[in-house]
């Protein structure tokens, strides 16, 4: 073969757990409402930073420290970013990847979450806890899009690898995964009812 296939990015995209899902998402969704409703500093961050939806990114974003709920999604993310990082073949040699960050996020109609990365960290990702049928998906940007300062469009059928931009949809359950360099976005909510995932960062310095 001539033509080498190089580079990747990888993305981690899965179920949670095997069963038990609609109830432990059930008790993730009662503590939101209540951190929501209790976080006033964060809704005020929001107001400005996050127009029409509520995230406790700016104000409690350490969830996974005091809360058993969130302590417990924490054990069970674990497990994905152990094999995520086995696939990526980190050498970890005397060192962890920890949960450094957790925040929740939700996205009532038009809400939108802008193209961002999560500087100074290793591995970030989103879980999703509720997902009304239609709600946006998560899109990722080729990393190399910047640097393509003379290649024309690509097909409208090229291959997934080839493409610039990939979707994943959001699904309540579902947990993905990626390297914290890769730029991803939300595009508005175009439902009337709110989207809820939690984020997270885990570093291993």
């Amino acid at each position: 073969m001539r033509t080498h296939a190089l580079f990747p990015t990888y993305i981690h995209y899965t179920d949670l757990q095997r069963k038990g899902a609609p109830a432990f998402n059930r008790e993730l969704i009662k503590e939101t409402a209540q951190i929501r409703d209790f976080d006033v500093p964060g809704q005020r961050w929001s107001r400005k930073n996050y127009p029409g939806g509520y995230t406790s990114y700016g104000s409690m974003d350490k969830l996974h420290q005091f809360s058993s709920t969130f302590m417990e999604l924490e054990k069970k993310l674990d497990r994905h970013v152990k094999a995520f990082a086995r696939e990526l073949e980190y050498d970890l040699t005397d060192r962890e990847l920890i949960m450094t960050d957790c925040w929740v996020n939700v996205m009532p109609e038009h809400t939108v979450h802008g193209l961002h990365l999560h500087p100074n960290s290793t591995i970030s990702g989103t879980y999703y806890v509720k997902t009304p049928k239609g709600c946006s998906r998560i899109k990722f940007e080729d990393p190399r899009l910047d640097r393509m300062m003379a290649a024309p469009p690509r097909k409208p059928d090229a291959r997934r690898e080839n493409q610039q931009f990939i979707q994943f949809p959001a699904e309540a359950g579902k947990v993905v995964l990626f390297e914290s360099w890769l730029r991803h976005e939300v595009a508005s909510n175009p439902t009337k009812s709110e989207r809820i995932s939690i984020s997270f960062n885990y570093n291993w310095f």
